[in-house]
């Protein structure tokens, strides 16, 4: 018996993978950057505490809360100066960057968000907790300059090694009414790195504060 081998005509156009795949399966499959969106919440409060929590424990290397006051965390975050001295303690690099309460920025946002815990105040708390914490080696906390006060305010992102939360501030809603996406790093250039160089550059414009 002779077995003939099948021959492609010359000029044939191989078919790509996903042309084998049925269209739903390829609507659902993550490809390219958007591998690097792991979920997305409507409102940051709809993402559980414990989401949190297992990122801030899983982080070895760098945890960069850079919310405009990160007040939240320290009320959904069990004994969570503890947690964060241990963490240091282990070599991981803690920062905070927080608006300036005496800043223009901060006055204006406060008339338009006008709640009783006004913005001044939860930045004062977080300033609060963290005099609690430090000084320690490792632990570092700066206010944005006032240039940059207004794309702070607008964007919060927290950064746990090559997990980040990012959430975007939408008109007049508060930080626990806007979207939140969760986004882990896949490669160079995608979405986790345009929203790290974002607060990296708030950062490195900021000035250092002892809290």
């Amino acid at each position: 018996m002779i077995l003939k081998r099948s021959v492609k005509p010359h000029g044939a156009v191989r078919p790509s993978r996903t042309a084998f795949w049925p269209k739903a399966v390829q609507e659902r499959v993550k490809t390219g950057h958007d591998r690097e969106l792991v979920h997305a919440h409507p409102y940051r409060s709809a993402c559980p505490s414990t989401v949190w929590g297992e990122l801030i424990e899983g982080a070895t290397t760098d945890i960069f809360l850079a919310g405009y006051t990160n007040y939240f965390v320290w009320l959904e975050q069990p004994a969570f100066v503890g947690t964060l001295r241990r963490k240091i303690s282990e070599g991981c690099r803690v920062r905070f960057l927080l608006g300036d309460p005496d800043g223009e920025v901060t006055r204006q946002r406060e008339a338009i968000e006008d709640v009783a815990l006004s913005i001044a105040t939860r930045i004062r708390i977080s300033l609060e907790h963290l005099g609690r914490l430090g000084p320690l080696e490792g632990l570092e906390t700066r206010f944005s300059s006032a240039e940059d006060a207004v794309n702070h305010i607008s964007l919060s992102v927290f950064r746990f090694d090559h997990d980040a939360l990012v959430t975007p501030h939408l008109a007049r809603l508060v930080g626990h009414d806007s979207p939140l996406l969760h986004l882990r790093r896949q490669g160079d250039s995608g979405m986790f790195d345009r929203f790290a160089e974002h607060a990296e550059e708030l950062w490195n414009r900021g000035a250092p504060r002892t809290p």
